[in-house]
């Protein structure tokens, strides 16, 4: 079973319905580590060895964090900036992270009708988390589509459980290390078959 380590960053977590039951389902399972950045590191000082051992010790990196201006909170970039070092996580020495999977689980306020050149943002997710995939792809590792959970702002509980048993199965599917089926224009791995369940 692959070991999964969940970088989660919200610095308002507590007022987040949306984030904390994707975390509750998963934070107590075998094989997950659930990594909360902000309460780990108040002051930003980020334990640079405590990193990389985490790192080392787990086959699966996931990047969970609302969607700050199109972008992570400040303290997830901070973590990026520091923890994944020249010659350790990239360049000609740098292979600790090669072939790790990796990706990003975001939520937005906003739908998926307003993530696209028609819509209001007039790019896509997907198109925001570029600098995500190629750090990833910079390392040597697998990235993945993200899982998204969008337009929380108005979600029913119904629809909200749904995205919750995703996040499961997701977590599930990742520790068993099973191919997802990637297509040219999936954008975000909630749509994919591995994911999906005829009783949602």
């Amino acid at each position: 079973m692959k070991n999964v380590l969940v970088l989660f960053a919200h610095p308002k977590f507590e007022h987040s319905k949306t984030n904390k039951a994707l975390v509750d389902k998963i934070q107590n399972r075998d094989g997950v580590t659930f990594h909360d950045l902000y309460e780990r590191y108040p002051d930003f000082n980020i334990d640079l060895p405590k990193e990389k051992e985490l790192l080392n010790t787990h086959d699966v990196i996931i990047w969970h964090h609302p969607f700050y201006w199109y972008n992570c909170p400040p303290l997830m970039k901070q973590w990026i900036d520091v923890v994944l070092e020249f010659n350790w996580a990239y360049g000609p020495k740098g292979n600790a992270l090669q072939n790790k999977k990796c990706l990003n689980v975001i939520t937005t306020g906003g739908t998926r009708e307003v993530y696209c050149s028609s819509g209001n943002n007039h790019y896509s997710v997907n198109e925001f988390l570029r600098p995500f995939e190629q750090t990833a792809r910079l390392c040597g590792m697998e990235y993945l589509p993200p899982f998204t959970v969008m337009g929380t702002h108005n979600l029913s509980k119904e629809d909200l459980e749904i995205h919750v048993n995703q996040y499961d199965r997701l977590i599930s599917a990742l520790q068993e290390d099973k191919t997802f089926k990637i297509t040219k224009d999936c954008e975000f791995l909630n749509d994919t078959p591995l994911l999906k369940n005829k009783h949602e």
